[in-house]
Order: C-alpha cells, then sequence, then structure tokens
C-alpha cells in the first residue's frame, strides 16, 4: 500500500474500557468525544474489551465499513497486546504497521486513580499524540531470514540434556558444550530426588545414556565456546576442544550452564567433616551414615538472603527436608532439628512431604537471623523466640543449607552472547511472566538453574520448554522480523565513524566500504529497533522505521499544541 495523501487519511480511534481498569478511573464519554475533534479522525468507537474477540472483530469491520487506512487503539500496554492488534489489523486488509497504540491505563488510570479529571486531560494529550504519529505511518514489509538447523546447548546438565532430546528426537542437530569431563552436572552428586525419591544417579546416567547414543546430538565434553557471532538463524560459535577449536554453524542457542553451590568457609564452623553442606551430605546418605550420629541439625539460609546475596535460593528448604526424612527412614530414632527462618515448601507435593517430617518426629524451630545460632562442640545453641530462650540441641552433625550461586563464567558467557545477568550474576530473561524462557536477543533461550536456582522438576520442564521455544524457527525454516529497526535514511550523511557500531546492543551494525566510503550497514535480521543508534548519530544518517524524526516532532507538537 503506498503511503496516502494527507487528504485522504482516515483514522479509527477505538478507546478501551478495559472493565474497570480505565473506565473507574477516567471520562470515558469525554475521551470518545474528544477524539472525534482530532485532525484526519474519521470513526471513534469505545469498546468494554477491544482485546476480546467481540472487540477485535469491531476494528476488522470498521477498517472494511469505514475504509480505514490508520487505527489507534487507546488501552493498555503495546508490550503484551499490540502483536494481537496489529495481527488484527493485517486480516482486515490494512498493512500491519498502520497501527499505533496509546497506553491509557498504565500511563493515566493506573497512576492517576485519585485524580479523575487530570488523569482524563492526560489520556487526551497522548490520544491527540497518537493520532498525530498515526497520520504519518508508512507500510512496513516483514523481514525474512532463513534458518540453519542446528541448535547450539551451552551445558551438560539434567535441564541442557533434556533440551537437546527434545530437539534431537523431533530431528534436528544438536551440539552440546560441556565445560566439566563429564555430562550430568550437578545431578551426578545427588542422593535421592524429592518428593519423589527418585534414585539421582539413575536418572542421570539414563539420561547421559540417551544423550550419548543419540545419532543427532554431538558431545563436547571439557570445552567452552569461546566466541559466537550472528544472529537468529544464522549463528556461528567458535568451541574450543581437548582436541583443538572447531567452528560450527547453527540457528539458535539454549543456554543451560546451570550452577554452583556456596561453600560457607568461614560460617558456623564448617569443617567437610561435622558441619557439612547439605550437597556434601548427599552421598553420605547414600552410603550410610555413621551409626553413632543420633543427633542432626540443619541450619537453613546460611549464606543466603543477605547484603552479599539478598535472594532466597528457593530449593534449599526442600533439600532440607528430604533429606531429613531420609535420616528418618535409615534409623527412626535419630533426632533432626531445622532451623529456619522461613520455610519455602511451594507445590502441593512438597508441602505433603513437609506434613510427612512433621509427623515423623522432625523438630522446627524458628531463628531470628539478629540472633543466629551458634555451632559448638557437640551442640547447636539456638534462641527460641516462642519459648523466650535459648536452647542447646544435641548436635553430632550440623548440615547447612547453602544457597545456589551463578557460575562463575556467566558474566563471560552472557558477553559472547549478548545476553544479560541481573545483580546475582544469574541470567536475565526476556519477561518474567511474557517471556521466561527467552532473552530479548531472538534466537536465544534459556533453562535451568543458569535462570535462578530450580530443583529438578523444574530444570526438565524448562528444558522442555526452552526446546519447544527452540524448535519453532527451526522447524519453520525461516524466521520473519519485524521490520520496525534502524535503516540508514540518507547515505550521503553517515561518515562511517563507527560510533552507533560501538554502542549496539545487539551487534546489529557493522562498517563497510563502499564507492562513498566507509558507510554503517544495517544486519536487518538483528536489529531490535531499540533506537540507541539513531539517537546516538550526531549526521542524522539513521532512523528507526516507525518511529522517524518527523513522526516524533508530530508527536512533541500534538503535544504542545
Amino acid at each position: 500500500m503506498p503511503a496516502d495523501k494527507s487528504d485522504d487519511i482516515r483514522i479509527g480511534v477505538f478507546i478501551c474500557h478495559c472493565g474497570s481498569n480505565i473506565a473507574g478511573y477516567l471520562d470515558m464519554e469525554a475521551l470518545g468525544t474528544y477524539a472525534e475533534t482530532l485532525p484526519n479522525v474519521a470513526f471513534v468507537q469505545r469498546n468494554l474489551y477491544t482485546c476480546s474477540e467481540g472487540g477485535i472483530n469491531e476494528i476488522k469491520k470498521a477498517i472494511g465499513q469505514q475504509n480505514l487506512n490508520r487505527v489507534v487503539v487507546a488501552s493498555c500496554t503495546p508490550r503484551t497486546h499490540e502483536p494481537l492488534f496489529r495481527s488484527s489489523c493485517g486480516e482486515a486488509g490494512l498493512n500491519p504497521y498502520l497501527f499505533e497504540m496509546v497506553n491509557i491505563r498504565d500511563q493515566c488510570s493506573w497512576v492517576h486513580m485519585q485524580e479523575k479529571e487530570e488523569g482524563t486531560n492526560k489520556a487526551k494529550d497522548l490520544i491527540r499524540m497518537g493520532v498525530a504519529k498515526a497520520a504519518l505511518l508508512e507500510p512496513q514489509k516483514p523481514i525474512m531470514s532463513p534458518v540453519f538447523p542446528r541448535a547450539l546447548v551451552i551445558g551438560g546438565g539434567i535441564s541442557g540434556m533434556t533440551a537437546a532430546l527434545a530437539l534431537a528426537n523431533r530431528g534436528y542437530e544438536v551440539v552440546i558444550v560441556e565445560r566439566e569431563g563429564r555430562l550430568g552436572g550437578m545431578l551426578l552428586d545427588l542422593n535421592r530426588l524429592g518428593p519423589s525419591m527418585t534414585d539421582a544417579l539413575q536418572l542421570a546416567e539414563s539420561t547421559v545414556k540417551a544423550v550419548s547414543c543419540h545419532p543427532k546430538i554431538t558431545v563436547f565434553t571439557g570445552s567452552r565456546v569461546t566466541g559466537v557471532e550472528g544472529f537468529i538463524g544464522k549463528y556461528s560459535a567458535d568451541i574450543e576442544t581437548p582436541t583443538g577449536g572447531k567452528k560450527i554453524d547453527l540457528g539458535v542457542v539454549i543456554i543451560a550452564t546451570g550452577a554452583r553451590v556456596f561453600v560457607p568457609a568461614g560460617l558456623y564452623g564448617y569443617d567437610a567433616e561435622r558441619v557439612i553442606t547439605q550437597l556434601e551430605f548427599e552421598p553420605r546418605l547414600k552410603q550410610g551414615i555413621d551409626p553413632s550420629i543420633k543427633s542432626v541439625v540443619m541450619i537453613q539460609c546460611v549464606g543466603a538472603r543477605n547484603e552479599e546475596r539478598p535472594y532466597c535460593s528457593r530449593i534449599c528448604c526442600q533439600t532440607a527436608v528430604k533429606n531429613a526424612l531420609l535420616i528418618k527412614e535409615k534409623d527412626p530414632d535419630t533426632k533432626v532439628t531445622i532451623l529456619y527462618r522461613d520455610m519455602q515448601m511451594y507445590g502441593v507435593e512438597n508441602e505433603e512431604m513437609f506434613r510427612e517430617s512433621k509427623a515423623k518426629g522432625i523438630r522446627y524451630v524458628n531463628y531470628n537471623p539478629d540472633r543466629p545460632p551458634q555451632v559448638q562442640a557437640g551442640s547447636v545453641l539456638v534462641y527460641n523466640a516462642l519459648l523466650g530462650k535459648d536452647m542447646e540441641l544435641p548436635a553430632h552433625m550440623v548440615v547447612l543449607s547453602t544457597p545456589l550461586l551463578s557460575r562463575e563464567d556467566s558474566d563471560e558467557v552472557g558477553k559472547l552472547i549478548r545476553v544479560p545477568v541481573d545483580a546475582n550474576g544469574f541470567f536475565l530473561e526476556g519477561h518474567v511472566k511474557l517471556k521466561p524462557l527467552d532473552f530479548a536477543t531472538d534466537g536465544v533461550f534459556l533453562c535451568g538453574s543458569a535462570r535462578f536456582p530450580a530443583n529438578i522438576r523444574e530444570a526438565i520442564a524448562q528444558g522442555l520448554g526452552a526446546a519447544s521455544r527452540a524448535s519453532i524457527p527451526l522447524s519453520k525454516g525461516s524466521v520473519v522480523v519485524e521490520p520496525i529497526i534502524s535503516v540508514l535514511a540518507d547515505m550521503d550523511a553517515c561518515r562511517g565513524c563507527g560510533l552507533c557500531v560501538a554502542l549496539c546492543p545487539y551487534g546489529a551494525l557493522e562498517i563497510q566500504k563502499t564507492d562513498k566510503g566507509r558507510k554503517v550497514k544495517v544486519i536487518d535480521v538483528a536489529c531490535k529497533g531499540c533506537g540507541v543508534c539513531a539517537a546516538t548519530c550526531y549526521q542524522h544518517a539513521l532512523t528507526i522505521n516507525s518511529f522517524t524524526d518527523n513522526q516524533i516532532d508530530a508527536q512533541i507538537e500534538a503535544f504542545l499544541g
């Protein structure tokens, strides 16, 4: 569709009540009446829920009946609903990128709940700005790119192996790179897996065998990824192996690097003999506890939920309860006490395991972090707030529940693949609810404790989920990339300085030599349209589709006017 002349622009404005989310705090009738007065607006409609099937059908119907060539929806956040509205415009025959969304929920009704008049006026401003921009929108075409049918899985723990098997069983080639000398990860060091009490070694060995024997999976142990270049569908990875370097082409990447256990040196008299961690306790449970040990005290949150590591590791409480039950299984007469701050036993089966532990005589004592337990020779002293006094608990063995930490090389891996890590060193997903196993970088996925401490069930589920996400571009053989990207609008203005290349967080720009000298080139498939380059370019050579200078200027003028 060619760009419309100003006189031919017909904009439809759809204002969403969002139930009471918006209508409960803004004057919707006033917004509808005001929108009708705006330039180029040919149709205005208010809907209870614009994103519902009925609301979507109203947009489609109006595009045909009212001959609309631009659509503006004033509702909630584009982050969740813009793709839905765009696709609806496309189904009605309108170019999806002739659509503009205005957020009057997050930016008006939610932040001005007690200021109805001011919130309504602000919503009018935003709608006016959206209409001004919509009048200048241009049709765009999606970008297509082929996908190389191979996946790289970084990490050979249970989550990475699960993801690799899921992809390989669908017929795709998979390469696993594991830094250690064997597959299996932390699973190899565990005894039983709660709450089902499955044998951890059997699960590890059967999974390792399935991976090692699969004809579609290539495994590199004692190896590491030293470089990754490219973009979704066309990545290239350098792998350092014991036999030399290798370079492979691939389409997608799954990060499953796992985590490590905090070693509590200097805390609670830790000596790895009488005072040990839960991970060190696992092989002792497997081999059989010394019959002379008749009292065990477990201390939770050791090295966690403090200034240095403020997060809860989530799985420590489950591990402690599981191991306490295994102690009772071997010797019901052994006294087991768990000293805790808060018990994190999420899930029906974990809660049932917690109740079972109490029924079998495992004792729980709450402690205050301001008055932590004191480990003494043969006992543990803890202040019981309910009793209002110190308790001395006999302890032939003390087991410390310590948190999982991110791997030491997580930041290094993140920089290689251009994906972020959080303040604690764990990899940061694209969105905690909308994209929990994706990164903002297309074609890179995440699973297991590389994301955050996860138990075995969660690690396996996330491995399957990451494989499912990764299989989408692999199965299609090509990807469609949104065309709202950076473009070199004025080649003559570009000086080839490389400032935009240095600042691009996605590696989507490069300098190339042309007949006109050094010029920037946009790798359209890799670009996410963040706008850093366009905002940085002092020559205004770069711009962003659907966020051009004249469109932004029109919004500013509409606001000031």
